[in-house]
């Protein structure tokens, strides 16, 4: 029992870099208790044209789904994509937070009464109840999409399932799409997503891809 363990430990000793949760989670959750009236409000004229659509719930919740599937793959996979994409995650995750604490910011944009009344409704009203419209810029529902998506994309294992990654990518787009049409972020929450993930992968991804297709999956091994 004690060997197995030992080798588990051993096999498994990347898990210290997910320690950055104890990190994150309180510094976010004091954020949300705290920046409540007093804040930038962030909105873009094309937020205007946007349309809210219920059903875009969907994509937005699957959000958790793809985020948490991608890092666990990763992290019993391939030890050295698992570390470049917690890279690039926290990095993003910790600019946010730095963000949100100097530069408090929120949304006006979520509509007083729901232009409809179904299930999709619900869970959106769901949401909108316990997620405030505070702490939104970037948006990090966008940035984590779309770091998800260059760690499949950079991924040699999944390039040989060819349907993995076009799927990744469109879910990955209709994640940023539900942002908008939720009225969770503005326009402007997901252009700041965009050119912050732009900059991290320059910083983590580009240099991987010039190497050999070889040394872009490190196998999880017991040594």
């Amino acid at each position: 029992m004690f060997e197995k363990a030992k080798k588990l430990i051993i096999k498994y000793r990347h898990a210290w870099v997910l320690l950055y949760g104890l990190i994150y989670m309180p510094w976010f959750t004091y954020l949300e208790r705290h920046v409540r009236t007093d804040y930038y409000l962030i909105h873009s004229p094309l937020d205007d044209y946007i349309p809210f659509v219920e059903y875009f719930i969907v994509p937005y919740f699957l959000w958790f789904l793809f985020i948490a599937a991608t890092v666990a793959y990763f992290f019993f996979t391939d030890r050295k994509g698992f570390y470049r994409l917690c890279t690039f995650l926290f990095s993003g995750m910790t600019v946010f937070l730095i963000i949100c604490t100097f530069f408090p910011n929120g949304l006006d944009l979520r509509p007083a009464v729901f232009p409809r009344d179904n299930i999709f409704t619900e869970a959106v009203g769901w949401l909108y109840r316990t997620d405030t419209p505070t702490n939104v810029l970037p948006s990090i529902h966008v940035f984590n999409s779309l770091g998800a998506s260059f760690a499949i994309g950079h991924s040699y294992a999944l390039r040989k399932k060819r349907w993995v990654q076009p799927a990744a990518f469109t879910l990955a787009g209709l994640i940023v799409l539900s942002t908008v049409f939720l009225k969770q972020h503005s326009v402007t929450d997901v252009f700041a997503a965009m050119a912050l993930a732009g900059i991290l992968y320059f910083l983590v991804y580009a240099p991987a891809g010039k190497k050999a297709p070889s040394l872009s999956h490190q196998p999880v091994r017991t040594g």
